[in-house]
């Protein structure tokens, strides 16, 4: 098992340096696209003390008792909470696997219309705020990727005005019993978008990638920092130069103490009708378009399905 390959990049020359520096950090952040589709970035801006009131006010919701959480249902839009085995992300790739040992709360773009638990009234605003703070993220980091891609700067703002982001917060507990065979906290997939931002603990049982070659690394975040990762409708777009990497994240060893493991996911995509097809700049005759056009909205709502959440 190899234990980290994913670089660690300081993103503050990009969001407050002169144009030589953006240039040059977004040459490697699209280095790290290429080579493995992950990167964790420090310098990104969020205030510690946002995170810390995220990550706390999560915490609360999935220490409720179940009947509580349940008073926030998921919804048709994908929106509240997921019980534990309720999901089976490796469906998404056309794996049957048993329902993966995560519970999960989400929301979507519009606040009005996710359902809220009654009994943490703080949670949404604490969240609104979260959730603004990293659409403004995405869109910077969307701004490197452009010019990773000798694009203009701006180039995706269009497509991504609205974007069709989603936020999750997932909750691994503690496993009392054995899993059952091919069960992991969550199966193996791709992300289903242009990008993910992801606030992740350091504790047994883990994410983990799987290289070109076919192994598996661990990911370990520095402190401070969120891991990013490229989406389905990034390598479309880039029509394979970068990847959508697979990844999962498995169970602890059995004697492991503390495993209890938290989770914040901020799912970035482009707005629904925004066009997903190779770019000019990664189309030549050597490597013609592998893809067919589809619309975001499309290919979001194909995805999701696969991944049998009760929203069906």
């Amino acid at each position: 098992m190899i234990q980290n390959e994913v670089q660690s990049i300081d993103v503050a020359p990009f969001l407050h340096g002169d144009a030589r520096a953006r240039r040059a950090l977004a040459a490697r952040i699209a280095e790290a696209c290429h080579d493995i589709g992950f990167l964790s970035i420090t310098g990104h801006g969020v205030p510690e003390a946002l995170i810390a009131e995220m990550s706390a006010i999560s915490r609360r919701f999935f220490d409720l008792p179940l009947e509580e959480k349940l008073r926030a249902p998921i919804n048709r839009f994908g929106s509240g909470y997921v019980p534990i085995k309720a999901e089976a992300l490796a469906a998404s790739l056309g794996q049957k696997t048993p329902g993966d040992l995560k519970e999960s709360f989400n929301a979507g773009r519009d606040f009005d219309a996710n359902p809220w638990p009654p009994a943490l009234p703080e949670l949404r605003d604490i969240w609104q705020h979260y959730f603004t703070r990293l659409i403004a993220l995405g869109a910077e980091i969307m701004c490197m990727f452009a010019l990773g891609l000798d694009l203009p700067e701006r180039f995706f703002d269009d497509k991504i005005n609205p974007p069709q982001s989603f936020l999750r917060a997932i909750n691994y507990p503690e496993q009392a019993e054995a899993p059952l065979p091919d069960q992991l906290r969550a199966g193996a997939h791709s992300d289903y978008g242009t990008l993910t931002i992801l606030l992740s603990e350091n504790k047994p049982g883990g994410l983990q990638v799987r290289t070109h070659s076919g192994e598996w690394v661990n990911v370990i975040a520095p402190p401070g920092s969120f891991v990013v990762n490229i989406g389905d409708m990034m390598q479309v777009w880039t029509n394979d130069r970068w990847t959508s990497t697979v990844h999962r994240v498995v169970n602890p060893p059995g004697d492991a103490r503390g495993s209890r493991r938290q989770s914040l996911v901020f799912f970035h995509s482009p707005n629904e009708n925004a066009l997903i097809q190779p770019l000019e700049t990664c189309v030549n005759a050597a490597n013609p378009a592998r893809y067919a056009p589809i619309l975001a909205g499309e290919h979001m709502r194909v995805k999701s399905t696969k991944a049998g959440t009760l929203a069906k």
